[in-house]
């Protein structure tokens, strides 16, 4: 008999993977691929939507006619601040447009000198300036740049709901990606902020349908539920919203260490957005304050270099213990800066053993960090925080982590694919009738 599975397209910047969960949610199968970058017309690299799209038929095909799964769903998540514009034939017009790609800083002061300047636009959609990673101003400046182009636009798609059309043929707009730093939404508000409207950008958009919608899709004579997709970090925190019912904060830990506090309802602050802070939405439409550390990247330069001038592997640091801590205790409402001193003006070199500069160089990192995660604490009701990602196995990183926040419990989590198995687990209705299963996350 054929396994019932659900399908799932997760698609990262660099990697895009098919994975196939069961009905208790376990991983079955896991396949990966990268895709070759091309360049959009101004010779700034870019996604291949092309050959993106041919990827989704293609693993879609393939796994359909797999006589090992019988597949009940599909649903996609993907990165954000990326837009795939179909004209009035449904075609893909344009490239999909990198939103690293440097943004004219007049149209940016155009845009806010309209509405209020950048601090009241900012707090407003609940993200800093930042250019083309804030994706309505993508679109804006395709308005301004390029008017016969946009003009041809019937729809403007966020990327994970351009992947659900590429299966269903029906167009939709998600919150989870309206709300990751687009400067689309007003948060206050619940709506779309009024300049979206007065631009002209709205009538460019589908429809919000809900993040656990579903449509049937058929295919070879099948049936399956597809749900419209959504943004990657809305979807990793599913799975603890799911298991957990107790306020915490999720550490994601990877190049960027980001803290986010689904139950922090406080509206973002001018000090916080100035700290690098920002809102996310849950699929559920429920702001998540969120703050960023460049703790990860930190680490892998600076543990480079203890390698080469101690004579060591590069993994070296795995053997080192957590011992006697440094760390001041982390304050929940903290006026200092997370900051990390960058890894070309600090040099660990200097000290006796590579044992003791790894220590420092952990004791400033996560001194850092709790100042970080202090931003979205404050006087709420969180009293665990769970830690993912690579930092998750660092015993010298968790065990400072603990010395410095004595009055929550800090765990490690460990969830296979957190970001597959939201998208996942928010089609559940549609596809699977046994109840969610306890220790999705295993804890320690």
């Amino acid at each position: 008999m054929p396994l019932p599975v659900i399908l799932i397209f997760d698609v990262g910047k660099t990697n895009k993977k098919t994975l196939l969960f069961d009905r208790q949610y376990r991983l079955i199968d896991e396949r990966c691929e990268q895709l070759p970058e091309i360049t959009d017309e101004d010779g700034f690299p870019c996604e291949d939507v092309q050959a993106l799209t041919a990827r989704i038929k293609n693993s879609f095909r393939i796994i359909l006619e797999d006589p090992r799964f019988e597949v009940k769903a599909v649903n996609f998540t993907a990165y954000g601040a990326s837009f795939v514009y179909l004209g009035k034939d449904g075609s893909v017009l344009t490239p999909l447009y990198n939103y690293l790609k440097p943004y004219p800083a007049w149209l940016q002061e155009k845009l806010y000198s309209s509405y209020g300047g950048p601090l009241e636009f900012s707090l407003r959609t609940a993200s800093p300036v930042l250019g083309s990673l804030n994706a309505g101003m993508q679109l804006y400046r395709l308005k301004m740049e390029k008017p016969e182009l946009f003009a041809s636009i019937r729809v403007a798609l966020h990327l994970p709901q351009y992947l659900s059309y590429i299966l269903t043929g029906l167009v939709a707009t998600d919150i989870t990606s309206i709300g990751c730093h687009t400067h689309l939404w007003d948060f206050p508000r619940r709506a779309y902020h009024d300049w979206v409207t007065k631009e002209g950008l709205e009538e460019k958009f589908a429809p919000i349908t809900p993040c656990d919608a579903a449509v049937p899709l058929q295919y070879l004579g099948k049936t399956l539920a597809a749900g419209y997709g959504m943004h990657d970090s809305s979807s990793a925190l599913i799975p603890y919203l799911a298991c957990f019912q107790e306020p915490f904060i999720l550490l994601s830990t990877g190049t960027w260490c980001i803290s986010m506090n689904p139950f922090n309802h406080h509206p973002l602050q001018e000090h916080e957005l100035k700290k690098d802070c920002l809102c996310y939405l849950t699929y559920k439409g429920v702001p998540v304050k969120a703050s960023r550390l460049f703790g990860g990247y930190e680490h892998e330069q600076q543990t480079k270099r203890l390698a080469v001038h101690f004579h060591t592997s590069e993994d070296y640091y795995k053997q080192i213990a957590f011992t006697q801590p440094r760390v001041q205790e982390g304050s929940r409402q903290s006026g200092r800066e997370p900051s990390l001193v960058g890894h070309a003006q600090k040099d660990y070199c200097g000290l006796d053993s590579y044992e003791q500069a790894y220590s420092q160089l952990m004791e400033d990192i996560v001194s850092a960090q709790v100042q970080s995660t202090g931003l979205v604490l404050e006087n709420g009701p969180v009293r665990r925080i769970f830690v993912d990602g690579g930092f998750s196995a660092n015993p010298l990183f968790l065990g400072l982590l603990r010395q410095a926040f004595k009055d929550l419990e800090v765990l490690s989590a460990t969830v296979s694919q957190a970001t597959a198995l939201g998208a996942a687990l928010a089609m559940h209705s549609h596809w699977n009738d046994l109840p969610i299963p306890e220790g999705l996350i295993e804890l320690k």
